[in-house]
């Protein structure tokens, strides 16, 4: 009997080019007797055949809304829904405390010397004083210990600059205005104010700064082609910071209305405790 029922047959005894196809079996048929029997089976005892449950079970399996279907005698491999998936929100890098604390690099504080000054006679007679008028109106004092700057207007008012902390401003301040005293004019030391502190630190790694003004542009401004640092201005506490890409962060702004500066010190480490871990989330890996 042929095997392949559908495919001619050559015999070696038939002239050549001819051939004879063969005649289908007898049970071509038996699928759909089968069939029939088992759906008269299902008739009689009421308990579906096993081609009716593969026929549900791939109906089933269509109706949910999965992408594979059952094949007759096989399980299914893998069922994926068709339901959207929900997007993951990015985690927030839980804020650690450092143990880095700022450094006040310049304090700079302005006084009132209560009299009129002669800047041209106190850069004759002083031999630490400087004055060019065409450049700058104000004489320019500079002292050794502690090691600072003052500069001198005509109207009695001095700013002196470079002072490492609170007190030893206030303390260069008056040796400023001694040596004007000795010098003849009837100084006074009146309304002392801290006008602004600079301090800075080191977080000892890179900050991408390019990622933080993208999420921080209410608050930074950044171009690198005018000044390589980003500008951040915080609300709160009112404060600007200078952040640059080698981890370097400058603070500046800390004004007081007092001499003792303790209220400002802290504005500057407090500050620094808001931007450590935004910091921390923009570090360059």
């Amino acid at each position: 009997m042929n095997v392949y029922p559908y495919l001619p047959i050559v015999s070696p005894m038939m002239p050549h080019g001819s051939f004879l196809t063969s005649q289908p079996d007898q049970d071509t048929n038996s699928w759909l007797m089968l069939e029939e029997l088992q759906m008269q089976q299902q008739a009689n005892t009421g308990l579906p055949s096993p081609l009716v449950q593969t026929l549900q079970l791939s109906h089933s399996q269509t109706a949910t809304g999965s992408t594979t279907t059952a094949l007759p005698g096989n399980a299914p491999l893998y069922n994926t829904p068709q339901t959207p998936m929900t997007p993951i929100t990015p985690a927030t890098p839980a804020s650690k405390s450092s143990d880095i604390v700022p450094q006040l690099q310049n304090v700079i504080s302005v006084v009132n010397l209560g009299c009129k000054l002669k800047l041209m006679a106190i850069a004759l007679r002083a031999w630490n004083v400087e004055y060019n008028p065409k450049r700058c109106p104000a004489a320019i004092m500079r002292l050794r210990e502690p090691r600072t700057t003052a500069l001198i207007f005509s109207s009695g008012k001095m700013v002196c600059t470079g002072a490492k902390s609170e007190q030893l401003s206030r303390i260069a301040a008056r040796k400023h205005a001694r040596v004007l005293e000795k010098l003849g004019f009837p100084v006074k030391f009146l309304n002392f104010t801290i006008q602004n502190m600079v301090g800075s630190c080191d977080v000892k790694f890179p900050i991408r700064l390019e990622s933080l003004f993208l999420t921080h542009q209410k608050f930074s401004s950044y171009e690198p082609e005018l000044f390589p640092g980003l500008i951040y201005r915080m609300v709160k506490p009112r404060i600007v910071l200078l952040i640059f890409a080698s981890g370097k962060i400058v603070f500046t702004g800390a004004g007081s209305q007092g001499f003792e500066g303790v209220k400002e010190r802290a504005v500057i480490y407090e500050a620094f405790e808001n931007i450590y871990p935004i910091l921390e989330a923009f570090r360059k890996k």
